[in-house]
């Protein structure tokens, strides 16, 4: 199939095909390809079949996403569907109510296929803590496809799906779609509502589209994007119009960013920076605190909040008690209470959030000079299944080249921009000031960046 948004919509327009047609070809792909790669931990076909005989009359302009199937990160609440966030603590809960996100997409005509797997409560990047299993990448069944969101990334490049939501604290959107070798958008936080999302890091979780193409990404962000008086930290303001042309721009880069990347990675981060300049932009180097301060400073912000946000799931409202946690969601309880408690608070928390303030005013201060920087989205292309085992803090190191953004709340879009000599995706990431998702679509639109469409039968028989 290897739909986009556009093309199944195009097919709709000359009626080659019939939503339920679409649905149904999608669902035995899912039933033929997830048992090996594990990317869909709920599909409940009952609900799909409602879906597709609730679905207004066509009218693509109205209803931007009709008849577009789409997968979920397992961490939005969906009503009626099981919703775990990959933990056994919620391997039976069914939500009474739907996120604002997923309120959205319905209201848009999108058909929500079913829940992907994710590190557990979204603690990784690597999607193996999650308590269901790992998924796989599915450029190469050996390797990670990262995570959080990695099931969301590996549905995408699998075409499982025309595209998927995941979210993003530091990483989760960008790096497996990194990986996976598909589009990640991880919005400025508070562009998109996290009402009924399940909290990991209340101060940088950001939902966002993953996609195929950046127009999709573009479509699907202005669905979801807006206001939502059930979110305090969403933003008032009204998404830019994101088709906008824009004239050239200055790009940034700096060295600080490319300590640590592999030789192939680095590679590919020239090629895309003199790719930009023949499109006419300005190249220019900036100076950058190393990402490398990012690490701790997260560490220690997203531990806190994810013992904050952990205490209210017990066996008395959730029916499996908090011995059911994994070993990764423990650690994190306890190193985030241990920041918050007394006489800890102000050698730890408090620095923290200064050092993130000294961040944020890094970009401010780069921002002056550029439109809009560049750098590799990981320091890798995807690692052998069971290699996170050997770091004690495998996502901080994995996402150390994002964190700072998510930290300083900054759009950013991860993209790919070929492979390396294991055949694996390489991704590329742009970011721009707060509330310019639209100049980072535009900007990567003109990349064109390909992502490559997978021979999974061949893959699965080697």
């Amino acid at each position: 199939m290897k739909y986009t948004i556009d093309s199944l919509h195009q097919a709709y327009d000359q009626q080659e095909v019939s939503v339920s047609e679409v649905v149904t070809a999608y669902t035995k792909r899912i039933a033929q390809l997830n048992p090996t790669l594990n990317a869909y931990l709920t599909v409940d076909e009952e609900a799909i079949a409602e879906q597709v005989s609730k679905l207004p009359k066509y009218d693509k302009h109205r209803f931007p996403l009709w008849g577009v199937p789409i997968s979920v990160k397992d961490n939005y609440c969906t009503k009626g569907m099981r919703t775990t966030a990959s933990s056994n603590v919620l391997k039976n809960f069914v939500p009474q109510y739907d996120a604002t996100v997923i309120r959205k997409l319905r209201e848009a005509g999108a058909i929500l296929l079913g829940k992907t797997n994710m590190d557990a409560w979204a603690h990784g990047s690597s999607t193996e803590t999650s308590d269901f299993g790992p998924t796989k990448n599915p450029h190469d069944l050996t390797r990670m496809p990262g995570g959080s969101s990695g099931g969301a990334a590996a549905s995408v490049a699998a075409d499982l799906c025309v595209a998927a939501v995941g979210t993003e604290t530091a990483g989760s959107i960008r790096q497996p779609a990194s990986w996976c070798g598909v589009i990640g958008l991880k919005p400025t936080y508070g562009r998109v509502s996290r009402y009924g999302v399940i909290a990991m890091a209340s101060s940088t979780d950001s939902p966002g589209p993953i996609t195929k193409t950046v127009p999709d990404a573009s479509r699907i962000l202005r669905v979801i994007a807006g206001h939502d008086p059930l979110d305090a930290t969403s933003l008032p303001d009204t998404l830019a119009d994101t088709s906008e042309t824009k004239k050239t721009v200055t790009i940034g880069w700096s060295s600080t960013y490319l300590e640590g990347v592999s030789p192939e990675v680095k590679r590919g981060f020239e090629k895309t920076l003199q790719a930009l300049e023949q499109k006419g932009h300005r190249i220019q180097e900036i100076d950058l605190m190393s990402p490398q301060l990012s690490i701790a400073v997260y560490t220690v912000i997203q531990r806190a909040e994810v013992s904050s946000n952990l205490a209210r799931f017990d066996g008395i409202r959730y029916g499996n008690p908090r011995s059911a946690f994994g070993s990764e969601a423990k650690k994190r309880i306890m190193l985030g209470t241990f920041v918050l408690s007394v006489g800890y608070f102000d050698a730890y928390y408090l620095k923290a959030q200064k050092v993130r303030t000294l961040i944020i005013n890094d970009f401010k201060r780069a921002f002056k000079t550029v439109d809009a920087i560049l750098a590799p989205t990981a320091p890798t292309t995807a690692l052998k299944l069971g290699e996170s085992a050997k770091y004690p803090f495998f996502g901080e190191i994995m996402d150390v080249l994002v964190e700072p953004s998510a930290i300083a709340g900054l759009p950013g879009i991860s993209f790919p921009v070929g492979k390396d000599d294991h055949n694996l995706p390489i991704g590329m990431q742009l970011l721009a000031p707060w509330k310019e998702e639209g100049r980072l679509l535009q900007l990567t639109q003109a990349l064109n960046p390909m992502v490559e469409q997978i021979d999974l039968k061949r893959e699965m028989a080697a």
